[in-house]
């Protein structure tokens, strides 16, 4: 009975080995992919990566062609200025770069294929620069500033390249937009033609206006006909599309809501508010205090024919 009992055992266990192999051999034998653990907390495509090395954004910072990780630049700037441009604007540009500290990384979108001239400049050297004729902001805007690859940045300036920044500092707008709590802004407009939207016009003794009404309780100047509703765009809650400022939580929607086809922009400045925590027009204004005049230049206009 004893050896009876022990040669089961050891059939026992001869079988339990056999099935191990087996098993083994079977799952080598396997794509990898069919062995693979799914992570739904992985983004969407990456599912079947460790969660350990899944790397969901990007960024804009330079790295050295070789080296140690280390060498790499030690400042990572914290905020992004992007311009569309010409070459026939490049001092105007020019002047509007010095404006921008070392915090700031420089991207210039070029519509006219002129990349390499730029470097008479020592600054656009250390730019980025991206290139594709004949194409708006926004295009631009769209296809290279996913919100995954500006993420590190706190503030993105999305910048025409017309403007007059002489009474202009970006480090110190930024201290007001911080703040006054402006998700969207945008820099006062300072001149003696008629605008737009005179509600963007800079008040002189005021850092910040929220369009409705300043912090005084004045109301705007628009006209009637424009604004049906104090608290709606354009008279609360409204910035230009010229010289947009965006936050970075901000941006992760205004990117969502430009849409593949949009060129010019128009009509997006009457939704920017959508981006928002309500009250919109608590988070949305024009920096009084640092100002700008829009020179209107019509050098992309020419790129047409």
């Amino acid at each position: 009975e004893f050896l009876g009992k022990r040669n089961e055992s050891v059939r026992l266990v001869i079988t339990a080995v056999t099935g191990i192999i087996f098993g083994l051999l079977i799952g080598a034998s396997l794509p990898a992919n069919t062995i693979q653990k799914y992570a739904p907390t992985n983004p969407k495509g990456a599912e079947t990566l460790p969660p350990g090395i899944v790397v969901s954004e990007s960024d804009l910072y330079q790295h050295r062609l070789c080296g140690h990780p280390s060498e790499d630049l030690s400042l990572k700037q914290k905020y992004l200025v992007t311009f569309t441009v010409g070459y026939k604007q490049r001092e105007n540009v020019n002047a509007a770069v010095q404006k921008f500290s070392e915090n700031f990384t420089i991207l210039l979108f070029h519509y006219d294929g002129r990349t390499s001239e730029w470097d008479e400049f020592e600054w656009s050297k250390r730019a980025i620069h991206v290139s594709t004729r004949k194409q708006t902001k926004w295009w631009y805007a769209k296809r290279f500033l996913h919100p995954d690859i500006v993420a590190p940045y706190e503030y993105i300036f999305v910048w025409d390249e017309d403007l007059a920044v002489e009474h202009f500092d970006a480090e110190e707008y930024i201290k007001l937009a911080k703040k006054h709590g402006l998700e969207i802004s945008q820099p006062a407009l300072d001149t003696e033609k008629e605008i737009a939207w005179r509600m963007t016009r800079r008040k002189g003794d005021v850092e910040v206006h929220k369009l409705s009404d300043d912090v005084f309780g004045r109301e705007t100047e628009e006209r009637p006909d424009y604004c049906p509703d104090p608290h709606l765009p354009p008279c609360a809650a409204f910035v230009e599309i010229m010289a947009p400022v965006f936050s970075r939580k901000a941006w992760r929607c205004v990117w969502h809501m430009i849409q593949n086809d949009l060129v010019h922009g128009w009509g997006l400045d009457h939704n920017l508010r959508r981006c928002v925590q309500e009250p919109a027009r608590e988070k949305i204004g024009v920096v009084d205090a640092q100002w700008i005049v829009h020179l209107e230049f019509p050098t992309l206009r020419n790129e047409v024919t």
